[in-house]
């Protein structure tokens, strides 16, 4: 039903042909006109031919790869719960 994505954050110098040129790879997220960097999500199984392909793009400076996927969201707390002190 759904397939893994991996995230990449690329940076480049020219957003004209940022915006046209990135779409072919993958689905961009975001695109960040002043800070010049995009946001865009790939096939886990292409995740390497994709960053070797977007890396020999003229106007690409660096592709980076996001770890937002493997960051872990399910949280325990490993203090005592205090309101069940003040209750009378």
């Amino acid at each position: 039903m759904f397939t893994d994505r991996s995230g990449l954050i690329v940076w480049f110098s020219d957003l004209k042909a940022a915006g046209k040129q990135l779409e072919r790879y993958g689905s961009v997220h975001f695109i960040s006109k002043r800070m010049h960097y995009a946001a865009m999500y790939v096939h886990s199984s292409k995740l390497d031919e994709t960053m070797k392909q977007l890396q020999k793009l003229p106007f690409v400076k660096k592709v980076e790869r996001s770890y937002r996927n493997e960051i872990k969201t399910e949280y325990t707390s490993n203090m005592p719960d205090k309101t069940r002190f003040y209750t009378m």
